[in-house]
């Protein structure tokens, strides 16, 4: 996607983006690891403020991350063998067959897929790896869940961008014209004080969609219900999202 038609939803909360977004788990690095031919180079595109990044390059010799949003990438997080660069998934800028694994983590459905696989094919390695990540719906460990599942049903269910649903459905329905390589559900665990929670909430796109229509943040009424009976509000408590993986090889 170039520049005139990036959909930039997150430039303006990257801080929040990158204080609140939930982490990887290293069993999502494991499994990447051995679908990849090597590990010399792995490319992250739409990184955000890196995230899953700084965990590739536990594995990986370099990780070139990219994101189109300059202000996420000003934001990311350093880390020795991650380069990032501000450029659009769909235009690398990278050689050609220089690539063990083309990742991209909770932003494929913002994509020109058409563009991006196309990208992907040039600068993959032979049996090169891709993989499309999402993470779908939170989970409150408990009965405060009813809370977020309202919130996030109900509240600011029409604020969502149409590309949402994508997520809710793990990618199923997005092309994906490579040989698939079984990568098992996996599943995102956190434990998160109140703020950590009430800070992730208010990173999400229909949470500003929704501030800026109704004059006000819907995260206030929710944070109130929560707060009523979460008890002490630096109390951890058990935080999930189901993480869904599509990977295959981009050339046989």
């Amino acid at each position: 996607m170039t520049s005139s038609t990036f959909k930039d939803h997150f430039s303006s909360g990257s801080a929040g983006y990158a204080a609140y977004r939930p982490g990887y788990p290293l069993e999502l690095i494991d499994e990447l690891t051995s679908i990849s031919p090597g590990t010399g180079r792995a490319l992250d595109c739409g990184c955000g403020t890196g995230q899953l990044s700084v965990l590739l390059a536990e594995r990986f010799d370099e990780v070139i991350a990219t994101d189109a949003s300059a202000a996420q990438i000003a934001a990311a997080e350093p880390r020795e063998g991650v380069v990032y660069r501000t450029a659009p998934a769909e235009s690398s800028g990278l050689r050609d067959a220089s690539v063990d694994l083309i990742t991209v983590a909770q932003a494929a459905h913002w994509l020109d897929l058409d563009a991006f696989y196309a990208e992907a094919r040039r600068i993959a390695r032979p049996q090169a790896a891709i993989a499309l990540i999402t993470y779908g719906v939170l989970h409150l460990d408990g009965e405060l869940d009813r809370h977020l599942q309202q919130f996030y049903y109900q509240t600011i269910a029409p604020y969502w961008p149409p590309e949402r649903r994508h997520v809710e459905t793990g990618y199923r329905d997005l092309p994906f014209p490579f040989t698939a390589s079984e990568v098992p559900p996996q599943v995102i665990e956190m434990r998160w004080t109140l703020p950590q929670l009430i800070g992730y909430l208010n990173t999400w796109s229909a949470v500003k969609a929704a501030e800026r229509a109704l004059g006000s943040n819907p995260v206030d009424t929710v944070a109130q219900q929560l707060a009523e009976e979460w008890g002490d509000p630096q109390a951890r408590r058990l935080v999930t999202w189901p993480l869904t993986i599509r990977a295959g090889r981009i050339r046989e």
